[in-house]
């Protein structure tokens, strides 16, 4: 492959977004990003280091040091981190540190594949390819319960319902930057799909844009 490629990928939660993100990335040689990690790391040095989560000018110097190539995923998944991700993850000053950081990773050659709630509308409005993945709430839930239970937890799926359902709604209803498809991103359903139809898939897309930008 010649030239940059940026894929962005978005979707709700446990969509199947993050896997297939991960995928891309290994089988076109691009670097991946988390970005729901980066709040959770901005959150994670808070916490550590014994910082206010509800100060906003603190919380952007955290963001601002960063460091994207340092976020341990098997860490920052922890339960406490998320919550408290959720509340410096509202915080406009936040928000804008890390999309220049996320920009900036996509930026940089070969390319990237990026993940979350914004990318394609937000943190990278010119991506190459763009896709929004989506499955029913009733599928996402299960998906997560059978997670947690092959990892050896338990957990409750009506619970895991509703609190997929909460965060739905949180994402798409929020003014800043809410959870939605770009107008030029393509849809991949993934409720009937397992992860090897799904990457097919958008290899497929990417792909034909590989090839059609080759011809231009």
């Amino acid at each position: 492959m010649s030239g940059k490629l940026t894929i962005a990928i978005d979707g709700p939660a446990a969509s199947g977004k993050g896997t297939l993100a991960r995928r891309l990335a290994a089988h076109y040689g691009l670097r991946h990003l988390d970005t729901g990690l980066t709040y959770r790391g901005v959150a994670r040095a808070l916490l550590d280091t014994g910082q206010p989560l509800d100060d906003e000018p603190i919380a952007e110097k955290a963001a601002r040091a960063l460091d994207l190539g340092a976020l341990d995923r098997t860490v920052l998944s922890e339960h406490g981190t998320g919550e408290a991700a959720s509340k410096v993850a509202v915080m406009p000053l936040v928000r804008t540190a890390l999309v220049e950081k996320q920009r900036a990773f996509a930026a940089a050659p070969p390319g990237a594949v990026l993940d979350g709630r914004d990318i394609g509308t937000v943190v990278c409005p010119d991506a190459d390819v763009k896709l929004y993945v989506i499955a029913s709430a009733e599928v996402r839930a299960m998906r997560r319960w059978r997670e947690i239970l092959d990892n050896g937890g338990s957990a409750d799926h009506a619970q895991i319902l509703a609190d997929i359902e909460r965060r739905d709604a949180r994402d798409m209803g929020r003014e800043d930057s809410p959870l939605r498809p770009a107008e030029d991103a393509h849809l991949l359903d993934t409720s009937e799909m397992d992860i090897e139809t799904a990457f097919q898939a958008a290899c497929t897309l990417v792909d034909a844009r590989l090839a059609a930008r080759n011809e231009d």
